[in-house]
């Protein structure tokens, strides 16, 4: 403890923890917003047990079919291809924790081959949630 013109003051590890919040962006604004997406009708399918979402670039890369497979992929397929092949590499995955990476193949623009990452995490009220992203998003 230490003490300064204004009165004794606790010394804390992180210098962060005197701050006062003053905003919280939390999983149902991002839902609302198109930041995140929810897929959990057909993540149930897939064996989630947990609301599951996918973030908008995620998305984004599901929706947009190359031309030249137009015709023979859906958005719904290949949403099934991202939700099955996480819950194959979480079934198959010899270790644990709240973040996995898995690979998948899905044509885009740029190629035919995709990591994905796959978070667990609490939701808004403590609830256990599956996000799933690029590998560089957070």
């Amino acid at each position: 403890m230490t003490q300064d013109a204004t009165g004794p003051s606790v010394e804390r590890d992180d210098p962060g923890e005197d701050w006062d919040i003053i905003y919280v962006y939390i999983r149902a604004q991002a839902l609302e917003d198109g930041v995140l997406v929810d897929v959990s009708e057909m993540a149930r399918e897939a064996g989630f047990r947990w609301p599951v979402a996918v973030t908008a670039t995620v998305w984004a890369l599901i929706e947009a079919i190359p031309e030249r497979y137009r015709g023979l992929q859906s958005t719904d397929g290949r949403l099934w291809d991202v939700l099955w092949m996480a819950s194959c590499a979480i079934r198959s995955s010899a270790t644990s924790g709240t973040e996995l990476r898995y690979s998948l193949m899905l044509h885009t623009a740029e190629s035919s081959h995709l990591t994905l990452k796959l978070v667990t995490g609490p939701g808004d009220h403590g609830e256990p949630v599956v996000t799933i992203m690029l590998p560089e998003e957070d």
